[in-house]
This record gives C-alpha cells, structure tokens and sequence, in this order.
C-alpha cells in the first residue's frame, strides 16, 4: 500500500462526496472507484485505464494529478518485483516439470509412429479391395440397349415483324422499356448520399456536421478494450451506461431525436464508428478522444 487510496478518500469525504456522487461527476464506475481507493488494481481492465482514472479521480477531489500518478507509479513497481520474485521460484520447478514431460514423450513417440503406419497400411488394403470388387461389378453394355429417339414435336416460332399483331406486340414491349427507364432515372434523382463533414479539431475534441439524412444512426464496434460513453446535448447518457467495450462488442444508437451527440472513446485504434452505415474516419491521431456530430435535420 503507498497510501495513494487513503489520500483520494480522505480528500473525497472531505469535499462531501460519496461515490455514487462521484460516479456522476467522473462517469467512472462506483466498483473501479472502490478499486482505487483500495488501491485493487488488479480488477481493473489495464493500466492505461488505471491511470486516466486515477487522472480524473484526483482532478474532483482537487488533488495533483501528477503526484497521485507517482504513487500509482510506485506502486506498481512494487507489484512487478514481487511477482518477478515469485516467477523465479517457480521457473526451476517449471523446467524439472518440462524435462519429465519431454523423457515420456521421447518413450511414447515410437509406439505413436508405429501404431499410424499400421493404420495406413489397413487404409491402403481396404481402398484396394474395395476398387477391385467394384471394377469386377462393371460389365459390358447390353446388347438390347435401344437409343431412344426425341420424337417430340417442334416448337411452333413467334410470329414475324411482318404480322400485324406481332408489330402491336412489339410497340407494347417498347413503351413498357421507355416507362421502366424513366422510373430508374426518377429514383436516381430521389436518392440522395448524406453528407459527414469535419469541422475542427480542438484537443481531445473532434467536431462532425451530418448533413443531408433523414436518420442519425451510430453503429460502435470495439476490436479490443475501449471505454466508451455516449451523451446527447443534455448531457443524457444515450448507451445504458459508459464502459469499457470488450473485443468484438458492438453497440447500436438511434440518435434521431437529438441535435448533437458525444463520443468518448478511450481507445481509437480499437473503435470504429459508423454513421448510418458510412465509417467515420478521425481527424485527429489522440488516443483518446471526444467526437462531437451535430445533426442538422432535414
């Protein structure tokens, strides 16, 4: 123990607050609080996210963040002695375990290899028999076979352009075209691609205009741990809580109803963000960011 969590917690009782107010100041889940403070952070997802919690933990109590990092800092120096100090107990036993392991492998080996060359032997045999009792089964064409003859009659041809009624036919079958063409083009002209502009940058914080959609769907994936938090203009949470996404997670919002959405994402190269299908690509190379998309409606 450094004392790190003794510090945070006094300073958190002396400002009033109980976690529960201080999970809704950090957005920081009470368990991981709790964690800090008893300074358990082996139940915590990383370092990366230990840091940045302890970051904003001391940051709402009023402590320095630097100082309380090089606390955590310490501490988990420590950690790494003891447990190299526990690898090098085990490593002898590991190695006298291996050896056993190799020496009865080694005395098995031939048995396994003599027992596959039998196994191979017996397929070999039975394909061979099974092919000569079938090429036995095979006998000559018969004699009576007779060869059938299509006696069918033929198909009677469309009538000629020369008919009159074939003409009527074939001027139907063109205006039905002309028609079928000026729906498509119809379509086409009705169609219109939305538009996902950036508009600045600022920090953490990357702003997005969606223009020219008459839906506002998010689609977040994760391809490793990321914490994620979504909030719209009234800063109310649009996913069932802020948390760290898992590898392969998704999560799915519509955001129709709103004018703006924010984004917090602890780890951009394991998050992608899609806005109504079409990837958002990030305008800034930050970690962490904040992204901003304001909806203008149609």
């Amino acid at each position: 123990m450094t004392g790190l969590g003794d510090r945070l917690k006094e300073a958190r009782k002396a400002k009033g607050y109980t976690l529960d107010d201080l999970q809704e100041i950090t957005k920081i889940q009470k368990r991981y609080l709790s964690s800090i403070e008893n300074e358990e952070f082996g139940t915590m997802p990383g370092s990366f996210y230990v840091r940045a919690f302890i970051k904003q933990y001391a940051e709402a109590v009023g402590l320095d963040a630097d100082e309380m990092l090089s606390l955590y800092k310490g501490s988990a120096e420590t950690a790494e002695v003891v447990e190299e100090e526990e690898r090098q107990k085990v490593a002898p036993t590991l190695s006298r375990s291996r050896s056993r392991s190799t020496g009865q492998l080694a005395e098995v080996m031939p048995k396994i290899i003599v027992a596959l060359f039998i196994i191979v032997i017996i397929l070999v045999v039975a394909f061979l028999w099974r092919h000569n009792v079938g090429n036995k089964g095979d006998g000559p064409t018969a004699p009576n076979d007779q060869i059938q003859v299509d006696q069918t009659k033929p198909k009677e041809q469309p009538p000629t352009s020369t008919d009159p009624d074939g003409e009527k036919d074939n001027e139907a079958a063109d205006q039905d075209d002309e028609t079928d063409a000026d729906d498509e083009e119809d379509s086409k002209k009705g169609d219109q691609k939305q538009v996902l502009e950036h508009l600045e940058i600022s920090g953490q914080n990357s702003t997005y205009a969606l223009k020219e959609s008459d839906n506002f769907k998010l689609e977040i994936r994760t391809k490793g741990p990321s914490w994620i938090g979504v909030t719209d203009e009234n800063q109310r949470e649009l996913t069932p809580e802020a948390r760290t996404m898992e590898a392969g997670e998704t999560v799915e919002i519509d955001a129709k109803d709103v004018q703006k959405v924010r984004i917090r994402v602890g780890r951009t190269a394991e998050t992608e963000i899609y806005v109504n299908g079409e990837l958002l690509e990030y305008a800034s190379d930050a970690t962490t960011q904040n992204i901003y998309i304001e909806y203008e409606q149609q």
